[in-house]
């Protein structure tokens, strides 16, 4: 069964609620106050089904409608927002005894804004005016809806609540209507805004919205954004009746588990756990009203309205290469400013954080006197700070497809590349969607895959070229080292382990790059020695291969070379990384031979007794105290020996 929600717009006293009722039988009107003052207050809420002749669809299907009732009054426009942001099919109610009034203009322009595309005029109160009256109005009506979605003089039906005249046709006109509305994804990632928070007597706290993507059922856990709490779903209704399950397009309301009516509130929303995260910070495309009484300046306060939730936000405009017109400077300020009727790229700051999708659509309203103003669509909920080309990235989510607008995500991650889990996060598509769109960018090598992890290819290739520069900077600077080090090649680079390894992978593949262990190094690219630094090297070697354990002081060593100090401690560093000498102590270096005798001796000397004191040790090795208990710690570390006391146990 398609299941379509509809809306209701225009004046106060203009007759929807009436009209709500006389087709569903439901007054929408819940609260006394209403009911005592005749007027729409908060949103109401109806719903009805309709057959589908056969000559209309191809098996004649019933229609579900649920409907979403607003207040007309002005001061109640904040209610009327939080419930037409997930409609799909509108009634324009117009009151044939006073026709187009205020709040038929404030409704009218809101829906486009928000980018409605059905629905249906409906002049209301026909019983009231006589023919040519009624022919008058509807000429203004037609004039008024001139070039917009609603320029269909078909779709325009004069009813009598009172009566019931009129509402057959009506009926069929949402018919018509409804067939043509596109059904919500029931198969996208599930989002519920929040329009009531109530507590049912043998429930517990009850929450209703519009599902406006992807089906919640039974059981599920779901994230409240943006507190991040998590509920589960004891219970669903749709239309009033218990379901297993609600989808896409659905009025719904949830029986919730963990969660109190002090916890919830209109404007949070529900979505699946972990799945986006909540931003205070949003680019938009804005469109002014050419009805603004003022332009827009830069950094102005507003009233921002999306789905259920409202904020006062600040609004920067982008100045460079928006959309045309671009913004105008103010005189006096010299920023950037746009005019009614103007368009422009802008960030939004909210004060805290909320749940904003890519496609989103939202009103802005002035901050006072409060009037709508304009709005637009939500171009990207994860801004990144200082961003080159800006304007240009902008301009491909505003009016890209799919594959192009997810290039462009992850081509401004550079070398960072992004998690596809971030990726979901980010458009609110989902991860099977976001791999078929990718899969001829994958296969062509544009897109390069690490695991989870998605990098732009030139931004790859970009790295792998800084990081042979710097390997090939290394070994000029230091020819007497075998490599640098992974570690400080990574932060040089600036790259994740994740993406240094795989970029390594590439260039030792295309054998650019060799990796011994944890050094990177040119290939074939030994250490380059002068003559008189390999000299040297060969000195310390034998002064230290042949003292045995007796070795001489290192600095004396030192002392004794042709090279200068700083090139024979890289000398003296290169053989300690080769293990050719091992430092015992911060004073004392051994050749590895004379410490390889020395296990062995240790292991023979085992076969008398399992254990050894520091003047068994001494006389063992024939070394004084001052070589033995630095011999003995470093067996210590080394597992070769293990202290019990004053001795030391043979392992």
């Amino acid at each position: 069964m398609k299941s379509i929600i509809v809306g209701t717009a225009g004046h106060i006293d203009h007759g929807k609620t009436a009209l709500v009722k006389a087709l569903t039988g439901i007054d929408a009107d819940r609260l006394e106050e209403e009911k005592r003052r005749g007027i729409t207050i908060d949103l109401g809420f109806a719903h009805m089904d309709l057959p589908v002749s056969k000559d209309e669809t191809t098996n004649g299907e019933t229609l579900r409608l649920g409907f979403v009732d607003v207040p007309g009054h002005e001061r109640f426009v904040r209610n009327m927002l939080a419930g037409v942001g997930g409609i799909d099919l509108v009634l324009l109610v117009i009151a044939a005894d006073e026709a187009i009034k205020p709040q038929t203009r404030e409704h009218f322009d809101i829906l486009q804004l928000l980018g409605v595309r059905r629905g249906i005029t409906v002049l209301t109160k026909s019983d009231a005016v006589d023919a040519e009256t009624l022919g008058v109005v509807r000429l203004e009506v037609e004039e008024f809806l001139r070039g917009t979605f609603l320029d269909k003089p078909s779709a325009i039906v004069a009813v009598s609540s009172l009566t019931g005249a009129g509402l057959d046709e009506l009926k069929r006109a949402m018919v018509v209507a409804a067939t043509e509305v596109q059904p919500r994804d029931s198969k996208a990632i599930a989002r519920l805004p929040i329009d009531r928070v109530f507590t049912m007597k043998g429930f517990g706290t009850v929450v209703t919205g519009t599902l406006v993507a992807g089906t919640i059922r039974r059981e599920d856990e779901l994230e409240v954004f943006p507190t991040g709490r998590r509920v589960r779903v004891r219970g669903a209704q749709v239309h009033g009746q218990m379901a297993d399950s609600a989808v896409a397009g659905q009025r719904t309301a949830l029986n919730l588990a963990g969660a109190s009516t002090e916890d919830l509130s209109r404007g949070m929303t529900l979505a699946p756990p972990g799945m986006f995260e909540a931003t205070r910070l949003a680019d938009l495309r804005l469109q002014l009203l050419p009805s603004a009484p003022r332009g827009l300046k830069n950094r102005a306060r507003v009233h921002f309205h999306s789905h259920t939730m409202e904020s006062v936000a600040e609004v920067a405009l982008y100045e460079g290469k928006e959309p045309p017109p671009p913004p105008a400077k103010n005189a006096r300020s010299g920023r950037p400013q746009i005019q009614p009727g103007q368009e422009a790229f802008a960030r939004l700051k909210l004060p805290e954080a909320a749940l904003l999708l890519p496609g989103d659509r939202f009103i802005i309203r002035q901050f006072s006197p409060v009037v709508t103003i304009g709005g637009g669509v939500v171009l990207d909920a994860a801004p990144m700070r200082r961003m080159p080309g800006l304007a240009d990235f902008l301009k491909v989510l505003a009016g890209g497809n799919a594959e192009t607008i997810l290039r462009v995500r992850i081509a401004r991650r550079q070398q960072d590349g992004i998690p596809m889990s971030r990726l979901v996060a980010e458009t609110g598509w989902t991860q099977s969607f976001v791999e078929a769109k990718l899969e001829q960018a994958v296969k062509e090598g544009q897109v390069v895959r690490i695991g989870e992890l998605l990098l732009h290819s030139p931004a790859l290739e970009a790295l792998k070229l800084s990081i042979v520069g710097s390997v090939e900077d290394f070994h000029k600077k230091n020819p007497l080292v075998g490599g640098i080090a992974k570690e400080q090649l990574r932060e040089q680079a600036g790259a994740s382990v994740e993406v240094l390894d795989a970029a390594l992978s590439m260039l030792v593949r295309g054998k650019k790059l060799e990796v011994a262990g944890e050094l990177v190094r040119l290939p074939g690219h030994g250490v380059v020695m002068k003559d008189e630094e390999a000299e040297s090297m060969q000195i310390i070697e034998q002064a230290f291969g042949s003292a045995g354990l007796k070795v001489p002081a290192l600095h004396e060593v030192i002392a004794g070379l042709k090279v200068d100090k700083a090139r024979a401690q890289k000398i003296v560093t290169l053989l300690l990384r080769d293990k050719v000498l091992i430092k015992v102590s911060n004073e004392l270096v051994f050749h590895r031979s004379a410490l390889e005798q020395l296990r062995r001796e240790l292991m023979a000397y085992k076969a008398k007794s399992p254990r050894i004191d520091v003047a068994k040790f001494k006389e063992l090795t024939g070394v004084s105290r001052k070589y033995a208990i630095p011999l003995l710690e470093y067996l210590d570390r080394e597992r070769v020996t293990k202290r019990v006391g004053d001795q030391r146990e043979i392992l």
